[in-house]
């Protein structure tokens, strides 16, 4: 039988976001302790007994450092007792190289998820909750005993561009691949999709050469998954200026945003407002008037407390 609440723990990484998730509900946060040698070594500690509790992991393969860190304390969990393991991984990394394109190309996804499908199952089993994913296809690259979970983002997604937009505006995307989740958005919000047709000049060089919605004197709020250097939304986001909208918006779920990324992309002057959730880390070492970010908190919180 599982005793008391969810304890809940984090790497290093995570430690913001883990906190706002015990902070939602029933769960208690556990106690790790970490060391770092001179020669570059991790030590961890799991200080909070786990024998016959159910124990939930923040984490992401963000970085290999970050991958490792989640697998040694999840393998390490499993050795201590807990009954149940939920892996929370808001950001799966590398997700863009789901596939080999070019001969020789490793196909690292697949590679960190037949990783952390090798952590051993607790006696109650072992489950991946991944939030907003680049590819559908990431679950199906897990291998035996674990279970996958494609958590979507969606109600802060639509509270949010409601919140942006207002009565009336366009939901649009970056480009044709998102165009089916957009649409199904803008379906429930009861607004107009729009998306952009492109033009593949070269392999990393394209060309928009058409909006598919009539956006003149429109807002336009764009929602894509990630935003890494935000190339794509800039592209799009000059499109939809080049057509006509009054005012751009966008949402992402996962604002990677290295280096001066989010400067370059409020810089242009296209955006009105950017929000994304704290699904990356990175986000939170952010600050700039026009850029907010809304946590998964709540969403994480609720899948724990309602699946015990």
């Amino acid at each position: 039988m599982i005793e008391g609440p969810v304890l809940i723990f984090a790497t290093r990484s995570y430690e913001a976001l883990k906190k706002r998730i015990a902070g939602c509900g029933h769960l208690e946060e556990g106690r790790l302790h970490r060391e770092l040698f001179p020669d570059g070594e991790h030590y961890l500690r799991i200080e909070t007994p786990l024998a016959g509790r159910e124990v939930a992991l923040v984490g992401g393969t963000l970085s290999d450092a970050e991958t490792l860190e989640l697998y040694d304390l999840a393998c390490g969990m499993v050795a201590e007792g807990a009954l149940r393991l939920t892996l929370l991984v808001p950001y799966f990394g590398y997700s863009t190289m789901e596939r080999a394109i070019k001969p020789g190309e490793v196909v690292t996804a697949k590679n960190r998820a037949r990783l952390l499908s090798s952590i051993p199952a607790p006696r109650e089993g072992i489950r991946v909750v991944m939030v907003d994913l680049h590819s559908e296809g990431l679950p199906h690259y897990f291998e035996g005993a674990m279970r996958t979970l494609h958590l979507y983002a969606r109600p802060i997604v639509l509270e949010q561009a409601r919140k942006l937009g207002g009565d009336h505006f366009v939901l649009a995307c970056t480009d044709a691949g998102r165009a089916k989740w957009v649409e199904s958005l803008a379906n429930d919000l009861g607004v107009t999709a729009s998306f952009v047709f492109k033009r593949r000049l070269s392999g990393d060089r394209t060309q928009i050469t058409a909006v598919s919605a009539q956006v003149q004197d429109q807002t336009v709020v764009i929602y894509d998954d990630m935003i890494r250097t935000g190339g794509s939304l800039i592209q799009a986001a000059e499109a939809y200026r080049s057509a006509g909208a009054a005012s751009i918006y966008a949402i992402a779920t996962h604002g990677v945003l290295p280096g001066d990324a989010l400067n370059r992309i409020l810089d242009t002057g296209l955006f009105n407002a950017i929000v994304c959730t704290d699904t990356h880390p990175r986000v939170l070492a952010l600050s700039e008037p026009r850029f907010s970010v809304v946590s998964v908190a709540p969403l994480l919180a609720e899948l724990l407390l309602r699946d015990r």
